[in-house]
This record gives structure tokens, sequence and C-alpha cells, in this order.
């Protein structure tokens, strides 16, 4: 497939980790993928502290073909963190990434440049699961895995996608290079970051299929169970505070039952202390209240709030007194309407939760405007 019109040049990034078996071989065959092509190539490879033979074998490489550059790391960061300097440096009009073995087929750019341009796409994800094709039969739970976390982060991120920890990754370069400022993982959580970081954009995003070889744990693949969980709570950090509110709401519900959990544990701690029923009440609750906050900051709202900590606790202070107030009346409304105890303190318990919710939402821990 050939792409006329206007000659550009295409950035590919290497992250490079105790890869001397494959990194040769797997930039020859980079390098072939301008045979017939109206680009040119730059080659990025990022040494991270290798301790085998391959930043040697990259300088030979290097020092025999200009298109290749070589940076290091002078200590082991991580593939997130490879591909974070790669990214700054690039200078290409697009910018992919390349892993260092033969699981990916680099002609596969040639498809996903071509959909970028004709469609005017500012970034394309390679799917290893678009179509159905002859593959190398492999480990059930690691495929399960990266469908299970693509699912969930299609849940906070609001995108469609089949395939968020592919290693295909185009972008044009102000786009990458706007979003590898803000990029803090140094480890496989660069997947979920960086697909949050797309999302929160809102960039105009497209998939494509791929082919997949993937290589077995002899053959020296490095990513693990471990890597799944922290992607698990990479999608909760990066993704929670823009998530749709059924999600935002729902992950109130757990920081609430936590909420609610230490409120009623730590009354009753301090009630077989012995401390007198007021202070144990108001123990447990500003106790409570601070488990919420620490929760919301952690994992809800962490990334955006307006003010800094001091004046988000005076307005979580408000917010709490003005919902007291709400339940206090409401419940006494309530009663005095001829509804029970109960039932009274049920529905301001309902309405208390919401109030809660959008109060520090909106005031607390407001969302600063995305650019459009």
């Amino acid at each position: 497939m050939e792409m006329h019109n206007q000659q550009f040049k295409l950035s590919l990034i290497i992250p490079c980790y105790n890869e001397e078996r494959t990194i040769a071989a797997c930039i020859a065959q980079v390098l072939r993928i301008t045979d017939g092509q109206e680009f040119t190539l730059e080659l990025i490879v990022v040494d991270d502290k290798s301790t085998d033979n391959s930043l040697q074998i990259l300088e030979e490489i290097a020092e025999v073909n200009p298109l290749i550059r070589v940076l290091k790391h002078e200590r082991n960061m991580g593939k997130g963190a490879a591909l974070r300097t790669g990214l700054i440096h690039a200078g290409g009009d697009y910018v992919g990434i390349q892993d260092a073995d033969s699981e990916y087929n680099p002609n596969e750019y040639i498809t996903m440049l071509s959909l970028m341009r004709e469609r005017n796409a500012q970034v394309v994800f390679g799917s290893r699961y678009l179509k159905p094709e002859a593959r190398r039969v492999l480990y059930f739970w690691h495929t399960w895995m990266n469908r299970t976390l693509t699912t969930v982060s299609n849940m906070f991120t609001n995108l469609d996608i089949t395939d968020m920890e592919t290693c295909y990754k185009l972008f044009r370069r102000e786009v990458i290079q706007e979003i590898a400022l803000n990029l803090q993982e140094d480890r496989f959580g660069f997947e979920p970051e960086i697909t949050a970081r797309v999302a929160q954009g809102h960039y105009r995003l497209y998939e494509c299929a791929i082919s997949y070889n993937p290589r077995s744990y002899e053959e020296g693949k490095k990513i693990g169970w471990k890597d799944g969980l922290h992607a698990l709570y990479c999608i909760l950090h990066y993704s929670a505070h823009t998530a749709p509110l059924p999600m935002q709401i729902l992950i109130y519900f757990f920081i609430g039952f936590v909420s609610l959990a230490a409120n009623q544990i730590l009354f009753t701690a301090a009630h077989y202390a012995g401390l007198s029923l007021n202070y144990a009440i108001i123990g447990a609750f500003v106790s409570s209240a601070l488990v919420n906050y620490v929760l919301c900051i952690l994992i809800l709202f962490k990334h955006k709030a307006r003010w800094g900590a001091p004046g988000e606790v005076c307005l979580y202070i408000l917010s709490i007194a003005f919902m007291g107030f709400i339940d206090f009346g409401l419940t006494q409304g309530l009663i005095a309407l001829s509804l029970s105890a109960l039932w009274s303190k049920f529905w301001s318990s309902i309405l208390g939760f919401f109030g809660n919710f959008f109060l520090r939402r909106i005031l607390v821990f407001p969302e600063k405007k995305e650019r459009q």
C-alpha cells in the first residue's frame, strides 16, 4: 500500500531491556517498511540500562545507520519510562511504538498510517482482536487479562476500543508530545495511562486490525499478573475523575461503604474503650469523614482539584455541615408527616448520598475544563 501526495517522516520508539537476541533482527525488519513508500523513517531506541549486550549491539548498528538514534538510561526505570524518553525526543510527523522483539509486524504501520491520513485521525490503535485469522495459540489467562483490562478501561474512559494493551499505537507528533509531558507510569501501566490521556484529550481515535505472534515467557516475555493488577489500579487512578457519571457514582458507593464501615468500627472501638457516647459518635463521624476525603482525592477526584488542600478541606467540612443540616431537617419533616422514623431516615440517607456526591464533584473537587 503506497501513500502519495506528500512526503513525511515516521518516528518509531523502541524500548529495549535485555533484548540482545532479538533487537538487531527487529531493527532490520523495521527499516524495511520504507521500501516502496514515500515516507522517511526515524528509529529512536531507548536502552533501559540493559545488563546484557543490547546497548553494545545498538551502538554498533547506529554507527553505520544515521536513521537510528540510541538513547540510554543510567538506571533501569521500566518500559513506560523508556517510551516517555523516546516520545519526547521524536522528530517525525507521526510517532509510533515498536517492541524490541518479533511479536508485532512493523509492516502494519503502513496500514495504520494510511488510516490516519485518509480519515484525518489523531491517534490510531492497532488491535490484535478485531478480525479472526491464523495465529499462534498461547496463554489463555494472558489474553483474558488483556480483554478484561480493556473492558474495564472502556467503562471508565467511555471509549469503545477492543485492545487497550496493544503495543501498536500511532500518534500525530503534536498530540503525543502534548500527552508525553504528563505521563507518569514507568512500567506496563503506560498502556492504561496513555489510553486515559487520549480519552481525556478528546482526540480522534481509530482502530485497525493487526497481526500478532506472541512469544512465551521462556522466549523472554516480561509482563506478569502483578502488572495486570497494577494496570487495574492505573485505570482507576488516571480515569476515575473523568469517568462517565454512572461509574463515578459506583466508585462513590465503594467510598461511602468504606467510610460507613470506618464509622461503625471506630464508634464500636470508642464505645468499648469507655468513651462517652457523644464523644464516640462525634469522633467516629469525623474520622469516617476524613477516610471519605482521603479516598475521594486518592481515587475519584485527585487530578483536577481547583483549590489547594486547605481550601478543599474547608469546603469539604462546609458540604458535610450543609448535608447534615438537610439530613436532620428532612428526617424530622418526614416524621412530622407521619412516616416512620426508620423510613424517614432511609429517604434522608438516600438524598444525603447523592447530595454528598454532587457537592464533592461540583464544589469541593470541580473538574477543570478539558481541551477540546
